[in-house]
């Protein structure tokens, strides 16, 4: 049975709350399904991969860039690397 896609919000809504070219998430890590929701102006990131090795960070990377419609090379992670709270740089 094939996975579902991951639940994203419009591009410009979520745009629209990169501030200097960053933007913060908080991530869990292990969820079911992946999705990127926005609840109260806060970012919430769900994704499959658990966090062993940066496997969940690299997930948050690729989901986020996919959702912002940018590269995932243009997404990264600058701090919180082991926390749930995360702040991503993010190029345009």
């Amino acid at each position: 049975m094939a996975r579902p896609k991951a639940d994203l919000p419009h591009s410009a809504d979520l745009n629209a709350l990169v501030t200097e070219g960053q933007l913060r998430v908080r991530v869990t890590p292990g969820a079911r399904s992946e999705s990127v929701a926005i609840e109260d102006g806060r970012v919430l990131v769900k994704v499959r991969a658990r966090p062993t090795d940066g496997e969940a960070n690299l997930a948050v990377e690729k989901l986020v860039a996919r959702a912002l419609g940018v590269p995932t090379s243009r997404c990264r992670i600058v701090r919180g690397a082991t926390s749930r709270e995360k702040l991503l740089a993010v190029e345009s």
